[in-house]
């Protein structure tokens, strides 16, 4: 009787765990990139690239102390099929501009003054960053600092070539 109540007491647990789930497909973003004008929509690198979207401003302190590291990931994993994107949120187009060039910035950057595409990924204040895989699914999402270190444990396991799959063994007959 006490086993049938353990095992009763475990199933009980088991339903109520809860299931993993699977990640939550991005929000697209279409943006006019500052400095070339040129559009940006993230659904154009759907199965060919990784994105990783910097929610950052000009006034905002973290953002400021990041931006090197921010742009050094950008040049260390631009030839490894990730796309890197700044979106400047709350922000005025010349201070934005002026953001960019005082940290050298080389990566592409649009801008999202009223929080529209900011909003969509679930933007609870500067600096956010939001790692969206191949699938265009979002793979991480970092609220607060994230300097070049905890961009990179983000995004390196999800660069490792995954395990081929093993062949079922033959059976003999």
């Amino acid at each position: 009787m006490r086993v049938r109540a353990l095992v009763l007491a475990m199933l009980g647990v088991l339903a109520a765990a809860p299931a993993v789930a699977a990640a939550p497909a991005a929000p697209p973003i279409t943006l006019r990139l500052l400095g070339s004008g040129e559009a940006f929509d993230s659904r154009a690198l759907i199965g060919k690239k990784f994105l990783v979207v910097r929610f950052q401003a000009s006034w905002c302190k973290v953002c400021i102390a990041e931006a090197p590291g921010f742009e050094r990931a950008y040049a260390g994993y631009r030839d490894r099929a990730v796309e890197f994107l700044g979106v400047q949120v709350q922000d005025t187009e010349a201070d934005a501009r002026r953001f960019l060039e005082a940290h050298h910035a080389t990566y592409p950057a649009g801008l999202d003054p009223r929080l529209r595409t900011a909003n969509r990924f679930g933007f609870r204040g500067t600096p956010y960053t939001v790692v969206i895989d191949r699938q265009g699914k979002m793979a991480a999402r970092l609220h607060g600092s994230a300097d070049e270190a905890r961009i990179r444990r983000a995004l390196d396991p999800l660069l490792q070539p995954r395990p081929a799959r093993k062949a079922p063994p033959r059976r003999l007959q």
